[in-house]
């Protein structure tokens, strides 16, 4: 059973360049026989939080919200596709993954972070993992930043230059990593029942 991987992205930008990460990723997953889907906070566009999934009534969630929770559940598990922003994270990104709570619960979850400069998203990769635990993911060691995201990937979301050399060398290792602690998740979860 090909693993069924979310890899989230969250700029709203107009020109955004993060999204040739995300594309990449999509493609380099499903060429290892993965099942990956793409999700685009800015094409869901979910409003500001007011109120999380499970704070509706059953059945009465916006159907945005009811289809993304229906995919995150399903999900074996989570890449998070984290650009910079003044040191931090994304906003947008930040506003969909709060929308939910159990839904990610027991799942692994891989952070791959990028910048327009050399730090390659550093400052938002330590963000996000501390938040994905904290919302219930196993977060894998291995992480994959990419700096200078203009010059890495090109438009059609290519490795290029030494930049993209280095990420096509990196990428085995994130993808076994994430591989590895998927099969244990799951073969856990069939196992025994979490424990809430």
């Amino acid at each position: 059973m090909a693993d069924r991987i979310l890899i989230f992205y969250g700029s709203y930008r107009s020109d955004r360049q993060g999204i040739r990460l995300a594309d990449y990723l999509v493609r380099a997953f499903a060429g290892r026989g993965a099942a990956p889907e793409l999700i685009d906070a800015r094409a869901i566009g979910l409003p500001m939080l007011d109120r999380m999934y499970k704070e509706y009534p059953p059945g009465e969630a916006p159907p945005a919200l009811e289809a993304l929770a229906g995919k995150i559940r399903a999900a074996d598990a989570f890449v998070f596709v984290a650009g910079e922003y003044n040191w931090g994270q994304q906003p947008g990104l930040k506003n969909l993954t709060d929308h939910f709570l159990e839904e990610w619960f027991w799942r692994p979850a891989a952070i791959a972070s990028y910048s327009a400069g050399r730090l390659a998203g550093a400052h938002a990769s330590v963000a996000w993992h501390g938040t994905l635990t904290e919302m219930g993911m196993v977060v894998i060691p291995s992480t994959l930043t990419v700096g200078s995201i203009g010059h890495t990937l090109d438009a059609d979301a290519k490795p290029t230059g030494d930049g993209g050399a280095s990420l096509t060398r990196a990428f085995p290792r994130f993808a076994d990593d994430l591989a590895w602690w998927t099969a244990a998740a799951r073969a856990q979860r069939a196992r025994v029942a979490p424990p809430y």
